[in-house]
């Protein structure tokens, strides 16, 4: 990687064809061990500064929400994210920080660039699913979200609609693959929002389902228990489970497609740095962007869980965010989050059924 700041994408995040799981390229499996860079004891850049992490604004119009603090949210306020044009750069600069982690792939499913008809679950800006859309003419594309922070001109096979997942599917063909991207605390009843995606999978269709997990780790200790890092990291787990909204459920993805029979099953793990700690030029660039779009965001990211989920006053959170802050910078701090991809297949033949 050539890029060192997330003024723009890098030009080395280039679309890559998916492969099948059990030929994932080696240049992207995040397994091994991250070794931290090399830090003088009188290095002034201990943190990162703000000017590594200047961001350009990206675009986007907002329709179905209102204002609190400042922020444009959706009417359902047990949802702890806004839906405003800031909010829309964030999933903008998202998309490419997931990128550069998944080595420019966009997607893992072994049927993806074969599937005639796709769902892209919390769709966001819709980025996903139109870059999809424009690689893949043949497939009909669609995205939803709760959200209409969607452009208006995209490709002739990528609709978008706006509505409630978490409600009834009433879709009136079912799909061959569905893509559910960075919803963890979005849903109340995950296993509902599962059986809904076996439900409306084709027999043989894939599911895709990608999420941090919490909470952050240190493989050599530097990450300590009382760390304001891992303070958040507990405080807003504890406030969405009072949401009725866990932030945890990412570890949970492959037990619960296996639990509903789903096959070929498979887990897929990256990771997420901090701050620039790795010495590895390609993790630091992606811990630059983590730190991009966490840090940048962080009392987006808290505010509701904090306020809403453990009544925490807003001078209480700016103060404790403000010492998580720092620790995200300290880069003497090696802690990064997993990122897990979890694929699964629903039968070719149901339960019940036998082949002809």
């Amino acid at each position: 990687m050539t890029s060192t700041s997330p003024r723009s994408p890098s030009k080395s995040a280039s679309p890559v064809n998916a492969t099948s799981p059990d030929r994932i390229d080696p240049a992207i499996d995040q397994t091994v061990l991250l070794e931290p860079d090399d830090l003088a004891d009188d290095d002034s850049a201990l943190g990162v500064t703000d000017e590594e992490l200047s961001t350009a604004s990206l675009r986007s119009s907002i329709l179905e929400y209102h204002m609190r603090d400042g922020r444009g949210y959706h009417r359902d306020l047990t949802y702890f994210l806004p839906s405003d044009e800031h909010e829309s750069d964030r999933l903008d600069l998202q998309n490419h920080h997931l990128r550069l982690t998944f080595g420019g792939k966009r997607y893992f499913s072994p049927n993806a660039d074969t599937a005639k008809r796709v769902l892209d679950v919390g769709t966001g800006t819709g980025v996903w699913a139109i870059e999809f859309a424009d690689e893949h003419p043949h497939a009909e594309v669609f995205g939803v979200d709760i959200a209409a922070i969607q452009p208006a001109f995209v490709p002739p096979n990528c609709t978008f609609e706006v509505d409630d997942v978490e409600k009834d599917w009433t879709w009136g063909s079912k799909f061959d693959y569905i893509f559910v991207r960075l919803m963890t605390g979005s849903f109340a009843d995950w296993e509902k929002f599962t059986r809904q995606c076996c439900d409306f999978l084709e027999p043989g269709g894939w599911v895709e389902i990608i999420d941090p997990t919490l909470p952050a780790k240190s493989e050599d200790g530097t990450l300590h228990p009382d760390s304001p890092l891992h303070k958040w990291g507990e405080l807003t787990t504890k406030g969405a489970a009072n949401l009725g909204r866990r932030f945890d459920e990412g570890v949970n993805h492959e037990s619960r497609l296996k639990a509903l029979g789903f096959v070929n099953v498979q887990t897929l793990t990256f990771k997420w740095p901090t701050n620039t700690w790795p010495k590895d030029p390609k993790f630091k660039e992606i811990g630059l962007w983590t730190l991009a779009n966490i840090e940048g965001n962080l009392e987006v990211i808290s505010s509701i869980l904090l306020a809403r989920g453990l009544n925490m006053s807003r001078e209480e959170i700016l103060v404790f965010l403000a010492d998580v802050r720092a620790a995200m910078r300290d880069r003497r701090v090696h802690a990064y989050w997993d990122v897990v991809v979890v694929i699964g297949q629903k039968p070719e033949v149901e339960e019940g059924e036998e082949k002809e």
